[in-house]
């Protein structure tokens, strides 16, 4: 129970650094509640599962290969940049009246978070280098029934910290004033510019550096 205690952590901190799948969480929970912001982290660790399958595979390194470096690079410096001036414009039209949970369905919400995870390099690396280094170490000493109840608690501890941002979002935009939302929203919006503009550069200097 503890090593399996440890793995939940482990999904926690992959999933709690701030990043780009966060800020737009946490911009979806602002503006639409809980649900949405739930059931977008639902899609980004949909998104998850297939790196982490990759990984196990051994397929993930043809993700490694220049071309498919350069299109996952500028096809999230795509998403990430529209989405985030998408939201941003939005967020200067949050207002406590204004706010109905029922303006986006669902089904939109999780096809963002999947496509916004699936398109992030950042997720690669992550799971590269954790979920690899997961598998290095324990590969040649677990079976692969424990190996597979690890990775389950990897997930497990990736849907917590989804629950935990969902719920933090949801219980902001009950209480906090209207101008303090928008305030985050449209720093939740800029963040996600700001790395949106960075996949940008990182796919520029594998094309011509």
């Amino acid at each position: 129970m503890n090593s399996i205690f440890t793995y939940v952590l482990l999904g926690v901190s992959l999933a709690a650094p701030v990043g780009p799948v966060n800020a737009a969480q946490l911009d979806k929970g602002i503006k639409f509640g809980f649900f949405h912001a739930w059931v977008f982290g639902v899609g980004a660790l949909i998104a998850d599962v297939i790196y982490m399958l990759l990984v196990y595979l051994g397929v993930i390194h043809f993700i490694e290969t220049p071309f498919m470096q350069t299109f996952l690079w500028l096809f999230g410096f795509f998403v990430l940049t529209y989405t985030g001036i998408e939201s941003l414009l939005a967020s200067v039209k949050i207002n406590r009246s204004a706010k109905e949970e029922g303006k986006e369905r669902l089904r939109s919400s999780f096809s963002t978070g999947f496509i916004m995870s699936i398109s992030n390099p950042l997720t690669i690396l992550f799971w590269l280098g954790l979920y690899g280094s997961v598998l290095a170490k324990n590969a040649t000493t677990l079976s692969s029934n424990l190996l597979i109840v690890y990775s389950l608690a990897i997930i497990a501890g990736i849907l917590l910290w989804d629950f935990t941002m969902a719920t933090v979002s949801s219980v902001a935009r009950r209480l906090l004033h209207s101008n303090l939302l928008r305030f985050i929203s449209i720093a939740s919006s800029l963040s996600m510019i700001g790395f949106g503009l960075y996949f940008g550069y990182e796919a520029v200097k594998i094309l011509f550096l």
